[in-house]
């Protein structure tokens, strides 16, 4: 397993952007295909986006498909999330976890979890 820490959430306007980053330890960061959940109150969580190990697979939700984007940085064991044109609907926590292999859409296939970042869009 690898340990995963979430920063950049935070309270933004409708219509706005943030970027999330997920900084992980470890030395063996690229056998891990990475991926973007999200848990609103009373909700489940939900899958967001994941990116193969190499970066050179994306997958998207429908519901963030063309507004949020999903990448990685090998070198520096970072994956982040662009998220612009945010809605009220995108409120949640957000959580990034890891997957050692290939992308799976199932929260229950993956193996670290972080311990999440609000983020928060008003009206």
């Amino acid at each position: 397993q690898v340990q995963l820490v979430e920063s950049g959430g935070g309270l933004v306007q409708a219509g706005g952007s943030l970027r999330l980053s997920c900084a992980a330890s470890g030395r063996t960061f690229s056998n891990y295909a990475m991926g973007w959940f999200r848990q609103a109150p009373g909700k489940e969580r939900e899958f967001v986006s994941a990116i193969s190990r190499s970066g050179g697979s994306t997958t998207y939700a429908d519901s963030v498909k063309g507004r949020f984007t999903i990448s990685r940085d090998n070198a520096e064991n970072l994956v982040y999330l662009q998220m612009n044109s945010l809605k009220p609907e995108d409120t949640a926590v957000y959580y990034c976890a890891a997957r050692y292999g290939l992308i799976r859409y199932n929260r229950n296939e993956y193996d670290s979890w972080g311990q999440g970042t609000q983020v928060t869009v008003s009206s």
